[in-house]
C-alpha cells in the first residue's frame, strides 16, 4: 500500500509509477478527491464532536424552555454526527479499495518498459559448448532415474512431477545447501505453512479476487502459497518490531504452487514450468532508509549460491513493466540453457520498500519513539528449476552429470549415473 502522505506531497511520482507500469494514471486522481473528501468529512465529523460534547455540558446545566430548546438542538446535532460519521467510514472504505489495487511506486533508478526492455548488468562464466549432441534436462533426468513426468501425470495431472533416486538426493543437497549458506549469513532458519488466510495473500500484494495463478481451498478460505515469501511477510504483521534487532532476516523452506493459468503451451516439457516446486526463499525486514543495500546483499548472497553450481548465468534488471505489484525493483539471475539457446531464470530478488510493511501492519519505533513501517525484501537462493541448469551444463557424453564440487557433501555423490 502506497502512503498517502507522498500521494498527497508528490501526487505526480506515483502517476509517473503508473506510466512506467503500462497502468492507468488516472487512479490518481481518484485516490486524491477520496482522499480529500474523507479529510473533509472527518474534518466536519470532529467539529461538530466537539460542538456536540460543548452542547452536553450546556443542557446539563439549563433548566426549563431554555433545556427543551437545547435538547432539542442536541437531537439534531446528534444526527448530523452519526451521518458524517457514516460518510467518512464509506469514503475510507472507498479510498482503501482502490489503495488496494494501486502497485507499489518503481524505484527511479528501475529500467522503463515491459517483458523485454531488462537491462543486463552483468554476465559471469562461459558458456560451454560440447563435442556430442547435448541432451536437455528431461532426457538426462529419465536416463539417470531422476525424473518422472509421465506418473507424475498420471497421478496428478499435467505440469507435475517425480523426483526419485538421485533427482530427490540433488534436490535435497541444492536446498540444504541454500540453508547453510544462509544460516551462515545469519538468517534465521524457518519451514512455513504452505496454506494461509486470504489476509496474508492480499497483504504480500497478491489480488486474491483475482489473481488466476493462486490455488485456493474455498471451503476453509485458505490459499496453497506461490512462495514462502507470503509466510513470511505476514509472520510480523500488526507488530512493532525492535529497532535494534533490524534487519530482521529469514530463511524459509517450503513447497510452493503456482497454476500457470497464463502459461498454456509454454514450457510443457520437463519441470521448468511446474504446479508444484520446493524453494528456499530468502526474506528480510529492514529500515526503510537502509533496504538499497540490503537489496544489492540479497543479491550477492544468490550469487555466491549460483558461483557453487558453476554455470554462467547472467544478471538482469527488470524492467517497470515487468514487476511484480509489491516489487519496486526487481533483479534476476538467469542461468544459460544450453539446449535452449538462452538464458532462463532461476533466482529473483525484489526490494519492495514500505509496500507490504503498511498493508501488514509491520512497524519498528524510530529513534524518537514514533511507529514507522519497515521494509521488506526477498531473494530466491534455491529452488527445484535449478536441477535443469546442472544436469544440462554439467553432463557428460555418456549421459551422466557432474555433480559441482560445493554441492557433493550434501547430496552424497560426486557423478550422477545413468540408471541400469
Amino acid at each position: 500500500m502506497i502512503d498517502l502522505r507522498t500521494l498527497r506531497e508528490d501526487p505526480d511520482r506515483l502517476r509517473a509509477s503508473q506510466r512506467a507500469r503500462g497502468e492507468d494514471d488516472s487512479v490518481v486522481d481518484t485516490l486524491l478527491d477520496l482522499d480529500g473528501r474523507r479529510r473533509s468529512a472527518l474534518a466536519s465529523f470532529e467539529s461538530l464532536r466537539a460542538e456536540q460534547k460543548n452542547m452536553g455540558k450546556l443542557v446539563s446545566k439549563a433548566s426549563g424552555e431554555e433545556k427543551a430548546e437545547l435538547l432539542s438542538r442536541a437531537k439534531d446535532l446528534a444526527a448530523q454526527v452519526k451521518s458524517l460519521e457514516a460518510e467518512a467510514e464509506k469514503l475510507a472504505g472507498e479510498l482503501d479499495a482502490v489503495l488496494q489495487t494501486v502497485p507499489n511506486i518503481v524505484d527511479q533508478d528501475a529500467p522503463h518498459g515491459g517483458e523485454d526492455d531488462y537491462v543486463v548488468l552483468e554476465e559471469v562464466g562461459e558458456r560451454r559448448t560440447f563435442d556430442f549432441e547435448a541432451r536437455d534436462h528431461l532426457e538426462l533426468g529419465e536416463l539417470l532415474g531422476a525424473i518422472d513426468m509421465e506418473r507424475g501425470a498420471k497421478v496428478s495431472g499435467s505440469r507435475f512431477f517425480f523426483l526419485k533416486g538421485v533427482g530427490a538426493r540433488l534436490q535435497l543437497g541444492l536446498l540444504n545447501m541454500a540453508m547453510q549458506q544462509a544460516v551462515e549469513a545469519g538468517f534465521v532458519p524457518m519451514i512455513t505453512p504452505v496454506l494461509v488466510k486470504p489476509e496474508a495473500m492480499q497483504g504480500t500484494g497478491f489480488h486474491v479476487a483475482h489473481d488466476k495463478e493462486i490455488y485456493r481451498l474455498p471451503d476453509d478460505d485458505l490459499y496453497l502459497v506461490g512462495t514462502s515469501e507470503v509466510p513470511l511477510a505476514a509472520y510480523h504483521a500488526d507488530e512493532i518490531l525492535d529497532a535494534g534487532e533490524l534487519p530482521l532476516r529469514y530463511a524459509g523452506w517450503s513447497s510452493c504452487f503456482r497454476r500457470e493459468a497464463g502459461s498454456y503451451g509454454k514450457d510443457t516439457r520437463g519441470i521448468i514450468r511446474v504446479h508444484q516446486f520446493d524453494k528456499v526463499e530468502m526474506f528480510s525486514y529492514c529500515r526503510p532508509e537502509e533496504a538499497r543495500e540490503e537489496h544489492l546483499r540479497l543479491l550477492a548472497w544468490e550469487k555466491e549460491m549460483l558461483a557453487k553450481i558453476e554455470v554462467p548465468y547472467r544478471v538482469i534488471d527488470t524492467a517497470a513493466g515487468d514487476l511484480g505489484t509489491s516489487a519496486a525493483r526487481k533483479f534476476d539471475c538467469e542461468a544459460w540453457i544450453p539446449t535452449q539457446g538462452r538464458y532462463r531464470e532461476l533466482t529473483s530478488t525484489s526490494n519492495c520498500t514500505d509496500f507490504q510493511a503498511r498493508r501488514l501492519g509491520v512497524r519498528f519505533r524510530d529513534s524518537g519513539g514514533k511507529p514507522q513501517h519497515a521494509a521488506t525484501l526477498n531473494g530466491t537462493l534455491a529452488t527445484t528449476r535449478w536441477i535443469v541448469a546442472i544436469l544440462e551444463n554439467h553432463q557428460q557424453a555418456d549421459g551422466s552429470v557432474v555433480i559441482p564440487e560445493a554441492l557433493r557433501p550434501h547430496v552424497g555423490l560426486d557423478v550422477l549415473e545413468p540408471a541400469k
